[in-house]
């Protein structure tokens, strides 16, 4: 027993680092739901902020001594740009919220590999010599990065008037904007957040878990972020508890073979946990209403008239 428990903590860097892009995504489609738009797009939007990340640093790690922090910074502003198209699609044009966000999805597969077609000559980045390196105990900065965001996201909603306002406009709109506030442009402000926070998490990806951007990168953890905004009731430490669980399920299956008492089990049984968890959650949750009453819904000034 004590050497079953010595291995799960010596599992706890790598958990953490499958943690890390889960939660930052997942606190940004939290913020996107809270103001009402529900954002599919997370996927696509980590594609291109992988992406990002990777052909920035893979060019620049030899000329220059900061290109991760810059690949960061690039990656934010790649999936705040793409998330605009998701923002005009679904709260100006008022079209609907999960179409706009699959079409990103779909566009997000097909530029990536354009771009990497122009600049490598293949569907993927070249590798690059080194990516991000573990901190004190083996834990990547992305870990701490992650909770800095979530407190960040937490304080904002619930200690500062515009976290209220924020809230109000994915539950009663017309009575926020009766009360004098835009909600068109509170959404804005969430669905363009979520995309920053999105291109983040997929530079994470890319440079703690891989050596290079393919297509494969991302492979799903978008939608697992997105499940685990609805497996954490729409609240910050709910969404916590549900982004370590998907985490710890995927850890278990790169460290299945350090444990006794459970090697003789598949490895593909704990690499199908995040998803497993993610179907059972929507059937769970599928007749609870803990989602913003107006998530979903696009705002029409007339309406509430």
């Amino acid at each position: 027993m004590v050497e079953f428990f010595k291995v799960i903590w010596n599992m706890l860097p790598s958990t953490l680092m499958i943690v890390a892009p889960i939660l930052i995504a997942a606190t940004g489609g939290m913020i996107c739901e809270r103001a009402g738009v529900v954002n599919i797009a997370l996927e696509g939007l980590m594609a291109i902020g992988a992406m990002t990340a990777a052909t920035t640093h893979v060019l620049l790690e030899t000329t220059i001594g900061f290109s991760i922090p810059l690949a960061f910074v690039l990656a934010a502003l790649a999936g705040c740009l793409f998330s605009f198209i998701h923002a005009f699609a679904s709260i100006t044009l008022r079209a609907d919220q999960v179409i706009s966000g699959t079409g990103i999805n779909l566009l997000s597969n097909g530029i990536t590999v354009f771009f990497c077609q122009l600049l490598f000559r293949m569907d993927r980045s070249q590798n690059y010599r080194m990516g991000m390196q573990s901190g004190f105990g083996g834990i990547y900065p992305t870990a701490w990065i992650a909770l800095i965001i979530l407190a960040a996201a937490w304080f904002m909603l619930y200690k500062r008037p515009w976290g209220l306002r924020l809230r109000a406009a994915g539950e009663h709109p017309h009575a926020l904007a009766s009360a004098g506030v835009n909600v068109i442009r509170i959404r804005y402000i969430a669905v363009l957040i979520s995309g920053i926070l999105a291109g983040i998490a997929g530079a994470c990806i890319v440079l703690t878990q891989d050596i290079q951007y393919t297509v494969s990168t991302i492979n799903g953890k978008g939608f697992i972020a997105l499940a685990a905004v609805s497996f954490g009731r729409w609240l910050p430490l709910g969404i916590l508890g549900s982004s370590f669980l998907f985490g710890a399920s995927s850890s278990l299956a790169v460290n299945i073979i350090n444990i006794d008492v459970l090697k003789s089990l598949p490895s593909e049984l704990f690499s199908l946990m995040p998803y497993l968890i993610t179907l059972i959650t929507l059937i769970v949750f599928s007749g609870k209403d803990y989602a913003p009453r107006a998530s979903g819904q696009p705002y029409d000034k007339g309406a509430g008239l």
